[in-house]
C-alpha cells in the first residue's frame, strides 16, 4: 500500500498529523500546496508537531481561488506519476481538497476523503461547493459521525462509507498533555472568553464583521482574540482594527500556534467562534467548552445537540444576549464527544489496508 497526502492549511495539518505519525516514508509521501502562503499559518504547524517534512512542496502563489485550484490541479498530475500511489488522501474542504482530488480523478487514482458528508446547507460557504463536490468524486468516505454518514447516503454518492470518528480527536489525546510544556505564550488574564473570526461570509462582509466586534465590545469581559491574518486585513480594511486595540476588555494576537490555541482552549471560560474545528476541539475530554458559534449555520449540528455548542448568529443583539447568558453559566453538559474516542486514524488505516 503506498498513499499520497495532500494537505496545505493549518485544520488539514492537525487532522492529518495522526495518520501521518502512523505511516511512514515506505508507504506514503506527503505532499504540502502551501494554500497558507504566511509561514505562520503553514509550516509552523508542521514543525511544532514534530510531522515529518513534507516530501513535495508545490509553493502555490496566493492568489484568488480559482487560481490556486488550476495551480494545483496542474502540478499535482506530475508528482502523482512520479510515486504511483494507490490512493490519495485529503481532509476536509479546502481549495486544496477540491483540486487534489480533481487532480486524483483525471489521474485515475482512487480518492479517500478524510471527514466526508459534514454539510451546512448554506451555499454562500465555498467550503460546502468543496466538500459536497470531493465526496461526490471519492471512492473511500470516511465519515466523523452518524450524522454526516447519513448525509452522503442521502445524497447517493457511489463510493464506500465508513463511520469512523474524527480525527482531531486524536490530537487532542495526543498533544493537550504536552501543549502546556510546548507553548511559548504567557497570557496574564484569569477569566477570559477565547474569540477567533476567519470565515469569509464574516470577515470580508463589513455589515456582519461590524455586528459581531460590536458584540463582542458592549459585552465587557475580558476577551482574548488571536486574529488570523485574513481578518486582521479586513479589520484594518474597515476601520475596527484600531477600536479592538484601543479596547480595554480585547486582547489582540498575532496568529498563533497549535500548541498556544491549545492552551488557550484549555484556560478560557468559554469560546466564540466561526472555525469549524474549534467546534470540535472543543468536546474533546481535554478541552470541554462551551462554544458560540457566530454563524447562520453550522456544519457541526452534532455539538448543538450534545448542549456543547450553541448557534447564535451574526446580529450583535444576539451574539450580547448569548454571551451574557454564558458568563452566568459556561457549564456544559457532562457528555462524551460525539466526534468519537480519538481513534479514527487507526480505523482509517486499517479500512485502507484491507480495501487497497
Amino acid at each position: 500500500m503506498k498513499i499520497a497526502i495532500v494537505l496545505g492549511t493549518r485544520p488539514e495539518i492537525i487532522k492529518l498529523a495522526p495518520i501521518i505519525n502512523k505511516l511512514n516514508k515506505n508507504n506514503s509521501q506527503v505532499i504540502f500546496t502551501g494554500q497558507h502562503y504566511d509561514y505562520e499559518m503553514g509550516l509552523r504547524f508542521i514543525e511544532q508537531l514534530g510531522l515529518r517534512k513534507p516530501d513535495y512542496s508545490l509553493k502555490i502563489s496566493h492568489s484568488d481561488p480559482s487560481t490556486q485550484i488550476g495551480e494545483i490541479i496542474t502540478k499535482l498530475p506530475k508528482i502523482f506519476k512520479k510515486i504511483k500511489p494507490d490512493t490519495v488522501i485529503v481532509q476536509g474542504d479546502t481549495n486544496t481538497v477540491l483540486a487534489a482530488s480533481l487532480a486524483s480523478l483525471k489521474s485515475e487514482i482512487p480518492i479517500s476523503h478524510v471527514e466526508a458528508g459534514l454539510r451546512s446547507f448554506d451555499w454562500r460557504m465555498p467550503e460546502e461547493h468543496n466538500r459536497i463536490a470531493t465526496d461526490h468524486i471519492s471512492e473511500y468516505l470516511f465519515a466523523p459521525t452518524k450524522n454526516s454518514k447519513n448525509n452522503l447516503i442521502s445524497e447517493h454518492v457511489h463510493g464506500k462509507i465508513f463511520l469512523t470518528g474524527n480525527t482531531i480527536i486524536d490530537s487532542i489525546n495526543t498533544y493537550a498533555g504536552m501543549s502546556s510544556r510546548k507553548s511559548s505564550l504567557t497570557v496574564n488574564v484569569n477569566d477570559y472568553i477565547l474569540m477567533t473570526l476567519h470565515r469569509s461570509e464574516n470577515v470580508d462582509n463589513e455589515k456582519t464583521l461590524v455586528s459581531i466586534i460590536s458584540g463582542i465590545l458592549e459585552v465587557k469581559h475580558d476577551v482574548i482574540f488571536p486574529v488570523h491574518p485574513r481578518t486582521a486585513k479586513r479589520l484594518r480594511e474597515f476601520n475596527l482594527y484600531e477600536k479592538l486595540s484601543k479596547s480595554e476588555n480585547v486582547l489582540l494576537l498575532d496568529s498563533v500556534g497549535y500548541f498556544e490555541m491549545l492552551e488557550l482552549m484549555k484556560n478560557c471560560s468559554f469560546i466564540v467562534t466561526d472555525s469549524g474545528g474549534i467546534q470540535e476541539e472543543a468536546t474533546a475530554p481535554k478541552i470541554r467548552k462551551k462554544v458560540l458559534v457566530t454563524r447562520k449555520t453550522t456544519d457541526r449540528p452534532e455539538a448543538v445537540t450534545a448542549g456543547m455548542s450553541e448557534v447564535v448568529g451574526v446580529e450583535k443583539r444576539s451574539i450580547v444576549k448569548a454571551i451574557k447568558k454564558t458568563i452566568r453559566d459556561p457549564t456544559i453538559p457532562s457528555r462524551n464527544s460525539p466526534f468519537g474516542k480519538g481513534d479514527a486514524s487507526k480505523k482509517i488505516i486499517e479500512i485502507l489496508q484491507k480495501n487497497l
